[in-house]
């Protein structure tokens, strides 16, 4: 396997923005109150139980990016464009299909599908993008 040299500054900045695009993406303004309407959750259930989620979440895109970050170096992404391209590339093989899958076989609306993986189509082009230019 070919090496690759991770700069882990970078790694960090993604993940970090990823968690923002989500408290955007999911915030009442934008898709919460559909997401939520949608799962059959309530504001209450978060601020029960909530903040193990932003643990998993922070560890799981800082797994993620720190993935990334080795296939943007194996895919030679080193402008904005390509490291775009590979993250969408990215996302639709390891990302979109796997939440089409869960949500074909856990009979969830095609609308949170969407929802979910858009959240995701936004991270992955932003870390791409990231990950490629930022050396």
């Amino acid at each position: 396997m070919p090496s690759a040299d991770i700069n882990y500054l970078t790694v960090l900045v993604a993940a970090i923005l990823s968690m923002v695009i989500g408290a955007i993406w999911y915030s009442p303004q934008v898709f919460g109150t559909q997401w939520m309407k949608l799962t059959g959750k309530k504001e209450k259930d978060f601020k029960e139980g909530g903040s193990s989620g932003y643990v998993v979440a922070g560890l799981g895109f800082l797994l993620i990016n720190y993935v990334m970050a080795h296939f943007v170096q194996y895919a030679g992404s080193n402008t904005l464009a390509t490291g775009v391209e590979t993250g969408f590339w990215l996302w639709l093989g390891f990302s979109a299909s796997v939440l089409a899958i869960n949500s074909a076989f856990s009979l969830r609306p095609q609308k949170l599908w969407a929802i979910d993986a858009g959240y995701y189509l936004a991270c992955f082009l932003v870390s791409g993008a990231l990950l490629a230019t930022w050396v």
